[in-house]
């Protein structure tokens, strides 16, 4: 067997850069996009507004993810919606140049989230229908790893480059438009890596049953996602699952700007990227590889509860650090990195959870359904924290975070796990 077939054949070559294109365009559009347009001097209230309902494509997804199932395949979704991202990002780049660059940019912007978000479902698809059951619990961290390390590409490599090159040239225009450049030849080059790369699953074809109009194939993926056991307690575990750390990721950059006297850090903009661009992403990264091992090896029944606990008890620290306000960069590097590894770790088991929910037929789309839902919790717990936080101040919001895991707790008990799911099957001889 040749390298280059043997390389197609591992999970190596294709699952960290699949997952890191998937995170390019969901951190462009959600978060680079705000710091773009303050450069370019659209108001706040514009911003806010606009760029929020840029993200309304990841809450409402399932609307089309049945589509997915049944029109062509997931690998074929996959590399052709990475390829129209990167047209939309070019078209993008150059309307930042136009008198209505406001407009017409947010226009491809929500192109790019759209087929973001339909990447989002073909890939996750592709991932349950290429690898088995034993490799998705394995691999689970590595993808949640390489997905985080395209968000600290955006907010961190592409916004310190964006700045370096305003500063030489003196046009933040100039800057902006070389970034969404840049961003759509890295997705138009993963677009043909992945074309030649992915596997193609003797599962990976279009769900249909035999004679059934693709109207009724639609309608039946909604039917059979709600009929399955369970479902009710499913969705709510899934909603509150990140309930208090939807609410803290919201307010833990602001938390560690503000001044002292306003109950914050005091810490500058570069500090802040130190602590977690690069001593939380690196807890992250460990946390989230190490929750997929653990799982693999006992199973995910076994993790559940420890995991649920692990990505809440450590949002003690942040209200460690608003009641005592240290002063040493190394502790509130230290107890941020706690926090982020707690994070890393439990979310291995929300990932995997999803999938089990997902099992069966139709399990594209029912996957699109659970990350949609997921969205939607984090979409209302942190639309809420900005208005807990001034009412009652740092310190008693982060014990109101710590406070918000006990509803999770209170439907965990009531979920049935198979014992051996997620579970490393042993090797016969």
């Amino acid at each position: 067997m040749s390298f280059i077939a043997t390389f197609k054949k591992n999970p190596w070559s294709w699952i960290p850069t699949l997952y890191y294109t998937q995170g390019i365009p969901y951190i462009l559009v959600v978060s680079v996009s705000v710091i773009m347009y303050k450069d370019l001097g659209i108001d706040n209230t514009e911003i806010a507004l606009y760029t929020s309902l840029l993200s309304a494509p990841w809450v409402f997804k399932p609307a089309w993810s049945p589509f997915i199932d049944i029109f062509k395949t997931k690998r074929w979704w996959t590399y052709l919606m990475q390829g129209l991202i990167g047209v939309s990002f070019a078209g993008a780049a150059i309307t930042l140049n136009t008198p209505n660059f406001f407009e017409t940019s947010l226009i491809f912007l929500f192109v790019v989230a759209f087929c973001s978000s339909t990447h989002d479902i073909a890939a996750d698809g592709f991932y349950m229908l290429a690898l088995n059951e034993e490799r998705q619990s394995f691999f689970v961290g590595i993808r949640s790893t390489f997905f985080r390390l395209a968000m600290w590409s955006g907010e961190g490599v592409f916004i310190v480059l964006a700045g370096v090159i305003a500063a030489k040239t003196n046009d933040p225009t100039f800057s902006w438009t070389s970034i969404l450049a840049i961003v759509a030849v890295l997705m138009i080059v993963m677009s043909a890596y992945h074309g030649f790369i992915l596997p193609k699953p003797a599962e990976d074809v279009p769900v249909k049953s035999e004679g059934e109009s693709q109207l009724k194939a639609v309608l039946n993926t909604f039917v059979v996602f709600l009929k399955k056991e369970q479902i009710v307690l499913s969705i709510l575990f899934i909603l509150l699952y990140r309930l208090g750390e939807g609410q803290l990721v919201k307010l833990a950059a602001p938390f560690l700007l503000d001044a002292r006297e306003a109950g914050g850090l005091g810490l500058s903009v570069t500090e802040v990227g130190v602590v977690n661009g690069i001593i939380g992403l690196l807890a992250l990264t460990v946390g989230g590889i190490f929750g997929g091992i653990v799982i693999s090896r006992h199973g995910l029944k076994k993790w559940l509860w420890p995991m649920i606990f692990i990505i809440n008890l450590p949002n003690v620290a942040y209200w460690y650090l608003a009641h005592y306000q240290p002063e040493s960069f190394i502790t509130i590097s230290t107890l941020v990195g706690v926090e982020k590894f707690g994070y890393g770790f439990g979310f291995a088991a929300f990932l995997m959870f999803m999938i089990y929910v997902a099992k069966g037929s139709h399990k594209t789309a029912h996957y699109a359904f659970c990350t949609a839902l997921m969205a939607l919790g984090m979409l209302l717990s942190g639309a809420v924290s900005g208005f807990i936080q001034e009412q009652v101040g740092y310190e008693q919001f982060f014990i109101w975070v710590l406070i918000s895991a006990i509803p999770v707790m209170i439907v965990t008990p009531f979920i049935k796990i198979e014992d051996d799911f997620g579970k490393k099957k042993e090797k016969t001889t």
